[in-house]
């Protein structure tokens, strides 16, 4: 069964060797991403894209029919990196609040890594079709729904009050979003992991129970002993 990503699957590419689709888009999409942060979407063409990415026109075209697949490959780009890193980070832990501390963790590297192309996506996603906004859509709600999860268990156990988890969810993403929305600034006042420790605490004590709060202390204490 292909298990591939359906909208990647709207792309079409002239080349069959997959990993070869996977190089070469991969240098496309970051030049892209640099220019359409820099110049705009609408200002930059696929020769500027070429250029940038140290390749021909043509052989842009081998990988994408036009500007516009590489604008959703940009950003489809992110959502991937979340669906792939966050599972990684929970891989081999059991403890609710472990899982929700390592989810947030791994999405906020991700938009640290991605910082460019996370912006690209508040400014530019308008600029698609409707059918190809749905697919970003799509994939957003899947990715959050792994942050989503991890709440939900805190609940279950008891170790954070019931919330609403949607709501609480989009919290949680928009705190991340953050790092890179407002980075011309927050880069001035701490690094990263100082940005997310203060962000978790801030969570923390918005959410845990007194079960929640004995937890978190046996992990603070467990990280610095």
């Amino acid at each position: 069964m292909d298990n591939k990503p359906a909208a990647v699957h709207d792309v079409k590419a002239q080349v069959a060797d997959e990993t070869l689709v996977a190089r070469r888009r991969g240098q496309i999409i970051a030049a892209a991403v640099e220019l359409f942060s820099h110049q705009g979407f609408y200002r930059t063409t696929i020769q500027d894209v070429a250029k940038k990415a140290g390749v021909s026109a043509g052989l842009i075209y081998q990988y994408v029919s036009d500007k516009e697949d590489v604008l959703l490959l940009a950003l489809l780009s992110v959502l991937e990196s979340y669906k792939h890193e966050i599972p990684a980070a929970l891989e081999g832990l059991s403890d609710p609040l472990e899982r929700f501390q390592a989810a947030i963790r791994a999405y906020c590297r991700v938009v640290d890594q991605r910082r460019e192309a996370t912006v690209l996506a508040y400014r530019s996603t308008k600029s698609l079709p409707d059918d190809r906004r749905r697919l970003i859509k799509d994939c957003e709600i899947e990715t959050n729904g792994m942050i989503a999860a991890c709440l939900a268990d805190c609940i279950k156990a008891g170790l954070m009050r019931e919330v609403n988890v949607e709501l609480v969810t989009y919290q949680l993403v928009t705190f991340a979003h953050s790092w890179a929305l407002k980075h011309w600034r927050l880069k001035e006042q701490c690094g990263l992991e100082e940005y997310v420790a203060e962000g978790l605490d801030f969570f923390a004590h918005a959410l845990l129970t007194p079960k929640g709060w004995r937890q978190w202390k046996k992990m603070a204490d467990a990280t610095t002993g």
